[in-house]
């Protein structure tokens, strides 16, 4: 499989840091970012590096070190110094997906890395077009069935949480679906626009101005309870499909490190998510701040491992390496 087409549910995001600890006591720390910077996750990062800075007393600069589908910025943390001179912040997917897809993996994130905090959740959300004769999800699935052969769905990219979202999906409602990997979230809403796809399994975030604009209907959220950014439309859950899918940002050390400065970057960090003018800026493009311990990190973490395995491994999809 093409690694340039495994990670696209997870969004980008060029992060803070800025450390002192035991052994990282001055200087200029880097906050590593596996993936381009623009879109929600560049504001989160810029947001916190603004609040923590002054507050860690550090100079914080963020690199962007692309490729792999999050691979080489994660490599680079596992490798380095466990001094606090670099940090990891990405996507939670990231941290669990890759290992499970590639046929080996190429690190073991409780082997080779310190959990530091949860930052902020992101949603996804099941999206029809307007030639679809259904205004909810058992309305659609009831659609579905009428019209076999219009059961093509579109995903950011295969390998994704969305791709594996369709997968439950198929299982769970005895349907055969086809999936159709596309390059983000804006193509796959053109489409279903269009009529050249039955429905689309995508951010909320990237769904809600054509939701709000009538071009699209959200007919299902991913979360656990209802999004507060459309509160009119229903969980999954409460749909009937017993499948949570929210997607989340974290913060990560290399293995290794002082546990004195993780405990402090974490509280920094989660101090700044929980400032009134900070929430705001991340909820206004669909970002819900969280922050938590390293052992609220590494229970999220090990939650989402042990929901999704099972499901990855029923699909058979793997990444060469």
């Amino acid at each position: 499989m093409d690694r340039r087409k495994f990670m696209a549910g997870c969004l980008g995001l060029p992060l803070l840091s800025q450390v002192g600890g035991a052994r990282a006591q001055a200087g200029l720390s880097k906050v590593i970012f596996p993936f381009a910077a623009g879109a929600g996750g560049d504001t989160l990062c810029r947001l916190i590096a603004q609040e923590i800075a002054p507050v860690l007393q550090r100079t914080i600069v963020v690199e962007n070190r692309t490729g792999g589908d999050g691979l080489i910025g994660i490599k680079a943390v596992k490798g380095a110094s466990p001094d606090g001179s670099m940090v990891l912040v990405t996507t939670g997917p990231t941290m669990y997906l890759l290992p499970m897809v590639e046929t080996a993996p190429s690190f073991d994130t409780a082997k080779d890395f310190m959990p530091v905090s949860l930052l902020a959740r992101f949603e996804f959300a099941v999206v029809i077009g307007p030639g679809i004769d259904a205004s909810d999800f058992k309305g659609f699935v009831a659609w579905l069935k009428a019209h076999p052969d219009k059961t093509s769905f579109g995903v950011p990219s295969n390998g994704t949480i969305p791709h594996f979202m369709g997968s439950k999906l198929e299982k769970d409602l005895g349907i055969p679906l086809t999936r159709v990997p596309y390059r983000g979230s804006a193509p796959i809403l053109n489409d279903i626009i269009g009529g050249h796809i039955s429905f689309g399994i995508t951010t909320l975030a990237d769904a809600l101005p054509q939701h709000r604009a009538k071009g699209v209907t959200i007919i299902a959220v991913s979360s656990p309870e209802r999004s507060p950014f459309a509160p009119e439309v229903p969980t999954l859950k409460q749909s009937g499909i017993d499948l949570v899918a929210d997607a989340w940002y974290g913060m990560w050390l290399p293995a290794g490190s002082p546990p004195e400065f993780a405990s402090k970057l974490g509280a920094a960090a989660s101090a700044a998510l929980a400032r009134p003018e900070v929430s705001e800026k991340l909820t206004a493009i669909g970002l819900i701040p969280v922050g938590s311990t390293a052992d609220g990190l590494s229970k999220e973490l090990a939650a989402n491992t042990a929901f999704w395995q099972p499901i990855v491994k029923a699909t058979g999809y793997k990444i060469e390496n």
